[in-house]
């Protein structure tokens, strides 16, 4: 009677009945998670649809999810940085396809100085030059350009274009801003290339035209954050090239 019995378990476990169950376990908690996450995050139905439908969805969040966590870490009016941080890892931005809108020194992270260069290059090939008008800003740097726009504009002006310490992406050191820094960029060639191109560098548009409302903040077409390529084409892919709404995803995501 036992040895049946054991025998019955063994062919069980082998069988696919048993693994088909698992999987639809972890199935299951998948799209309970995904479910928790899309609604907390806002995403509109549309967007969801794509999520939900697509098999290769959960491949593409597993691979986002194994990378640097500063790249894809939310900042934003209400998801401050800690005062006292500051990536380890800053590089003085060297001026080779690039060029500089300012005589200040600019840094970056490493990996996203690279990353502009190799988009540099590109452009320069295309007979563009880009110029970078603003890079890592500490801190304390940004307390005093927040209290510079409260002055020039008055508080509700100033919170539309400018962010409060610790809630910039530029303390990240992975944003650069390009040209003029007004939405005269957009005009522009430069304007015109990065936004076509930008993504197959790993950089995406952090606060697009019509977006305030959900960013925050106004249409800043200069204002780049490198994300790495990965996740840019996830942006693009699943999120309608919204960076705000992948990056909320991913938190709410990542709290459950």
């Amino acid at each position: 009677m036992i040895r049946n019995v054991l025998i019955a378990l063994v062919l069980f476990f082998q069988s696919g009945s048993f693994w088909n169950a698992v999987m639809a376990q972890q199935t299951g908690g998948f799209t309970a998670r995904l479910e928790a996450a899309l609604k907390a995050a806002n995403i509109p139905g549309s967007l969801g649809t794509r999520i939900r439908n697509d098999p290769a969805f959960p491949g593409a969040l597993a691979k986002i999810l194994g990378g640097d966590l500063y790249l894809r870490i939310l900042v934003d009016k209400t998801h401050p940085l800690p005062e006292d941080y500051e990536p380890e890892d800053l590089a003085v931005l060297a001026y080779k396809s690039y060029r500089a809108g300012i005589a200040d020194t600019m840094m970056l992270r490493e990996k996203a100085e690279r990353a502009l260069e190799e988009m540099a290059a590109a452009a320069r090939a295309d007979g563009i030059v880009l110029t970078v008008s603003s890079a890592y800003r500490s801190y304390s740097y940004q307390a005093g350009s927040f209290d510079r726009w409260t002055r020039r504009l008055g508080l509700a002006e100033a919170e539309k274009v400018s962010a409060r310490p610790g809630k910039s992406q530029h303390q990240l050191g992975l944003v650069v801003d390009f040209g003029s820094i007004t939405n005269e960029f957009a005009e522009t060639r430069a304007g015109r290339w990065v936004k076509a191109n930008a993504g197959r560098f790993g950089w995406s548009l952090s606060y697009p035209r019509e977006y305030e409302a959900l960013t925050g903040y106004s249409w800043e077409s200069w204002h780049y954050r490198y994300v790495g390529k990965d996740l840019a084409a996830f942006i693009d892919t699943y999120f309608g090239g919204i960076q705000h709404y992948a990056l909320v995803f991913l938190y709410e995501w990542e709290r459950r």
